[in-house]
């Protein structure tokens, strides 16, 4: 497991009673914004009424040896983050959420998992927090792993309410609050794509684009102008998306694909490679700029097919920081959780999911990016040290004119802690990364040039000097 955990932060002021498994197990999708399929959500309690806090989520790992260690990190980072907000958690509640291969077993899946709750349940208790309820939801269907009465909580389970139905759901209607389908829907909108003829075409524009922008974005004379063009075509690409309306959630990512070329859209993506060209493209954040942009992000981050998953980092950290600056928190957090997934050490998808997680206001870096934006988005820079193979530093730390990061010590174990993460599913929100059963893109053979055949390490070092450095000979990585 990598270092990066989602946390939602505090629970609105409006008070909803619960009494219950199953009004919490109806609540759960409203505390996230979305189904939390094939996952661990910690919830945070404060006071004699258990009013909630923090939340967790993290991928369940997939070999139960992961489990015992894996407990214990989330019950630590839940409880020491809980203290730095809000005070020290009286009681914590545990949902693990898995459908069943078949989606008829939800016992089997249950009596599985049943290790993994006690590991959790043992973790949390060991740090003086008790566990109040810890429930497995499967196939439609919840179970208590506290409540040995077999009249409330029978073997079979009890079914869960009808979407709609319950005091949850009519105060989230009145309240606004949207859930957004599962989290395995909100991956599918940002992942590669997977239809091998698309894949294919725009893996060629790829390998046709990056022979020629490469070397100029590593030639100090040239790289300002790339970004010149770059920051163009993405405003020419934002205007069209936005002279364009959206069609509905399942078929808008269909038409916003048909907009934009293959060619079009390989020459963005590795222009943005360019961390100073990425900040610039930060600055379309707000209003129908800020929508259309996204859409572009999504689109582009669909676009890193092939052996160059890793350039997704880019477009998916710019898809989740527009996401929180509009509103949606649970949509920046699956893009930044994606982000890391794509690349665990980039190091602006850390600060923007910490802060997000840490509830900080994304207006601090609205100003920054207001500030100096010359035109096409940009800022100024400040600086916060990160600890040596650690996430970002701390979400207050983000502060001052802008965002940037030095690193301190480079990590020996470095190589190995970014393989393990990336075979790992992951949580999904604030910190944590792959949730999906997806594979995610290796290291090798991500850049390619004229010089060197498509894998080698000549041509993968120097797309990686694209994306980690803003000036050649520099140690600075964004």
């Amino acid at each position: 497991m990598n270092k990066h955990h989602e946390s939602t932060g505090p629970a609105d002021s409006q008070q909803i009673t619960l009494r219950g498994p199953a009004e919490l197990a109806d609540a759960l999708p409203y505390l996230m914004g979305f189904h939390p399929d094939d996952s661990v959500v910690m919830v945070a309690l404060h006071g004699g009424r258990g009013r909630f806090g923090g939340r967790l989520r993290l991928g369940i790992p997939r070999a139960p040896g992961e489990w015992g260690p894996v407990a214990d990190q989330l019950a630590e980072s839940l409880i020491s983050g809980s203290e730095r907000r809000e005070g020290r958690p009286d009681g914590i509640v545990i949902f693990l959420c898995q459908d069943s291969p078949d989606g008829e077993s939800g016992r089997l899946t249950m009596e599985r998992l049943r290790p993994f709750a006690q590991s959790l349940r043992t973790a949390c208790g060991a740090l003086d927090v008790p566990v109040l309820e810890a429930l497995c939801i499967s196939d439609g269907r919840y179970w208590s792993y506290c409540c040995p009465d077999g009249r409330c909580c029978p073997d079979q389970g009890n079914p869960l309410a009808m979407p709609g139905t319950t005091v949850m759901a009519a105060a989230a209607a009145y309240a606004g609050i949207q859930v957004r389908g599962t989290l395995r829907d909100m991956e599918a909108r940002l992942a590669p794509w997977q239809k091998p003829d698309a894949a294919s075409e725009q893996q060629q524009a790829l390998d046709r684009a990056l022979p020629s922008l490469v070397p100029r974005i590593l030639d100090e004379r040239a790289k300002a102008e790339v970004a010149k063009e770059t920051l163009a075509l993405a405003r020419t690409l934002i205007g069209r998306l936005g002279r364009t309306r959206p069609a509905p959630e399942a078929v808008s990512d269909f038409g916003d694909d048909q907009l934009i070329s293959d060619d079009e859209a390989a020459a963005v993506i590795l222009g943005l490679q360019d961390r100073e060209t990425r900040d610039k493209a930060a600055g379309w954040m707000e209003g129908p700029d800020g929508l259309s942009a996204l859409r572009l992000w999504r689109t582009l981050a669909r676009r890193c097919v092939g052996p160059y998953g890793e350039h997704a980092a880019a477009p998916l950290t710019l898809a989740g920081w527009v996401s929180w600056s509009t509103g949606d928190e649970p949509g920046a957090r699956v893009a930044l959780a994606m982000a890391l997934r794509a690349d665990p050490e980039y190091t602006f998808a850390q600060l923007l999911h910490r802060a997000c997680n840490e509830g900080l206001d994304p207006e601090m870096l609205r100003r920054c990016l207001r500030g100096d934006d010359g035109g096409d988005g940009g800022q100024e820079e400040a600086t916060t040290d990160t600890e040596e193979g650690g996430p970002s530093a701390e979400a207050g730390a983000i502060r001052g004119p802008a965002l940037h990061v030095r690193r301190v010590r480079p990590s020996a174990n470095r190589e190995r802690r970014r393989g393990s993460a990336r075979g790992r599913r992951a949580t999904d929100a604030a910190g944590a990364t792959p949730t999906t059963g997806r594979p995610s893109a290796t290291r090798s053979g991500t850049a390619r040039t004229a010089a060197a055949r498509p894998g080698t390490p000549t041509a993968g070092r120097r797309m990686r000097d694209v994306r980690r450095y803003g000036r050649r000979g520099t140690g600075t990585r964004r």
